[in-house]
């Protein structure tokens, strides 16, 4: 669905999806970054924006180009099965540039989309998936502070035609002080160990995403 949501903070700006990041989201892609996900792999501008598109026109679904304040485009993440009745949505269809892989980008990413299902939209319910053979995913969503659901056997295929089990995963609004809350000292602990790393002459830290 077309939107014009812009969500920021945390040296991240989340922007709406469109055929304009397709160019600088191309050399970002590859097969094992996109292992899990149903579509073919992008290898072109043009089918990038293909996909862009299907995801742009998909009912329920709010698609976000993820920007550093830099500029740069990292990666891009969606709003998906958006349920206003039942208070309830999903996030996903997410992937980074490696350059941005156990970095801040994933928490900060995740914190400011989290924030917004809870606190604006007022969701009961925000649930996140992966292709259980994606352990790293899996890891990743479950240091987010999000507790597993179990596994749907037989749940996906993808695009080269195998058949994989989808692991749920899901954070409901009882405990979202919480994760807002583990989340927001990852990312401060990530910017004092940055601080710290630039006091000293040297790199700075960082979290796993």
């Amino acid at each position: 669905m077309n939107h014009d949501l812009v969500l920021a903070g945390h040296g991240l700006r989340l922007e709406p999806l469109g055929p304009q990041h397709a160019a600088a989201l191309l050399p970002l892609v590859d097969a094992d970054l996109w292992f899990g996900m149903t579509s073919p792999v992008p290898t072109t501008v043009t089918e990038l924006e293909a996909w862009i598109a299907a995801g742009v026109a998909t009912p329920d679904t709010m698609a976000f180009a993820v920007v550093g304040d830099d500029g740069t485009v990292r990666g891009s993440t969606r709003f998906y099965e958006l349920a206003p009745g039942p208070r309830r949505v999903e996030v996903g269809t997410t992937f980074y540039g490696r350059d941005w892989w156990g970095g801040t980008t994933n928490p900060a990413c995740k914190l400011l989309l989290l924030r917004h299902a809870f606190e604006e939209w007022g969701m009961r319910r925000v649930a996140l998936r992966a292709d259980s053979r994606n352990t790293r995913s899996c890891a990743a969503i479950q240091r987010l502070g999000a507790r597993p659901e179990g596994v749907l056997r037989k749940h996906r295929v993808a695009a080269d035609g195998t058949v994989g089990d989808t692991a749920y995963f899901s954070i409901v609004d009882d405990e979202w002080p919480d994760v807002r809350a583990g989340l927001e000292a990852r990312l401060a602990a990530a910017d004092a160990g940055s601080a710290l790393g630039r006091s000293a002459g040297a790199g700075g830290g960082s979290l796993d995403g």
